[in-house]
């Protein structure tokens, strides 16, 4: 099993790809997605949430203000780092049985979606890492036009995660979202090849498959060794 890890920044096109993966039949598990879930209202994420920030974070219907919250941890990076750190054992328990899931169903190539993915360490699981990358003017006016923030709201915003080009300098491949949307499509075609290749070896022995191979070699030795022992 191939797990592809797949990151950006605010506003760099990072969802553009994953759909782009989606629509070419490989599947994705979207951390946000999952984050989302572990906070609904009433979980273990949503208590911790509420205890730790206030009631004051809550919709009428007793879900969170997603937005509220945003405000609130973007503006302060203490509050950011305990909202990760509240949130990151449920998101990566989430994250875990959503590859068990496609695991199970002999998925050979699962991207994962993550945001955080170089902050949480993941990306010690995944490879290839693809970062999406875009220009620092164009970053800002993606987010400005998509939130309609101000333009220093939006650099703060843009300077509260990990900086765009440290992660392009770590990644495995590259996915420059800085032109149009068909130039980054030409370029996923290539990326898509690339992730679609046979797996190694130790890729094919983490699938389901491998697994079940192993198991039936290893039953046959046994039954094989005991059939010399008698």
């Amino acid at each position: 099993m191939r797990l592809v890890g797949l990151t950006g920044g605010i506003a760099s096109g990072k969802s553009t790809v994953s759909n782009l993966f989606k629509d070419a039949g490989v599947p994705v598990v979207d951390a946000d997605v999952v984050a989302r879930n572990v906070v609904q209202k009433g979980t273990g994420g949503w208590k911790k949430i509420v205890k730790a920030f206030g009631d004051e974070i809550l919709l009428d219907d007793g879900e969170i203000d997603r937005a509220r919250l945003g405000q609130i941890v973007f503006s302060d990076p203490s509050k950011r780092q305990l909202l990760n750190r509240l949130l990151a054992p449920h998101i990566s328990s989430g994250i875990f049985w959503e590859i068990a899931k496609l695991w199970m169903k002999g998925c050979k190539v699962i991207v994962l979606d993550i945001p955080l993915l170089f902050e949480t360490k993941m990306d010690r699981w995944t490879n290839p890492v693809i970062v999406v990358w875009v220009n620092p003017e164009t970053q800002i006016e993606r987010l400005m036009s998509r939130d309609g923030c101000s333009e220093e709201q939006a650099q703060n915003r843009i300077n509260a995660q990990l900086a765009l080009d440290w992660k392009k300098s770590e990644a495995d491949i590259v996915i420059d979202n800085s032109g149009s949307l068909d130039d980054t499509k030409q370029q996923f075609q290539e990326v898509l090849r690339k992730v679609s290749e046979p797996l190694t070896w130790k890729e094919r022995l983490r699938s389901r498959d491998g697994l079940i191979s192993v198991v039936m070699c290893t039953a046959v030795g046994v039954l094989l060794a005991q059939k010399n022992l008698l």
